[in-house]
């Protein structure tokens, strides 16, 4: 299934022709899931920000591959809240779109401050892909780059 729904979402990003349009409609639902992640990511709370992210979901981050939820939870989640809480990132466009129960927000950003005693400063981009479930929309799949 989750192959199918990232088949289908790349298959979708693809075909917006107004992939630089405002957000709207489901977009702009999907993008608040997005944000509320972020924020919780940026106050550090894991609890918040896992409760975003469906079991299923699959997170690509610096080269590597966590296949659930349990797994980026396991391994990334809590560094990527400590970044977040010391890193300011400003976003710089986004777009997204959707149809049904699913949507993408792609949004591209600058990262700078310090981490561990490391200046950071880098151009961020961004992939989510969301499911509408009745819990609201969930996070299925992220694909985070960044270049120094």
């Amino acid at each position: 299934m989750r192959w199918i729904l990232i088949a289908a979402m790349a298959a979708l990003a693809c075909a917006t022709e107004a992939a630089a349009a405002p957000l709207e409609g489901i977009a702009m639902e999907a993008a608040a899931t997005v944000d509320a992640f972020h924020a919780a990511l940026h106050r550090g709370d894991t609890t918040a920000a896992a409760a975003l992210i469906a079991d299923d979901a699959l997170v690509f981050e610096s080269g590597e591959a966590e296949r659930t939820k349990a797994e980026y939870a396991a391994h990334h989640l809590a560094a990527d809240a400590a970044f977040s809480k010391t890193v300011g990132t400003t976003t710089t466009r986004r777009f997204g779109g959707g149809e049904g129960n699913l949507a993408w927000i792609a949004t591209e950003g600058r990262s700078t401050g310090t981490y561990k005693g490391r200046a950071i400063d880098s151009a961020t981009t961004e992939t989510m892909l969301l499911r509408r479930t009745p819990e609201g929309w969930r996070i299925v799949h992220v694909h985070w780059s960044s270049s120094h």
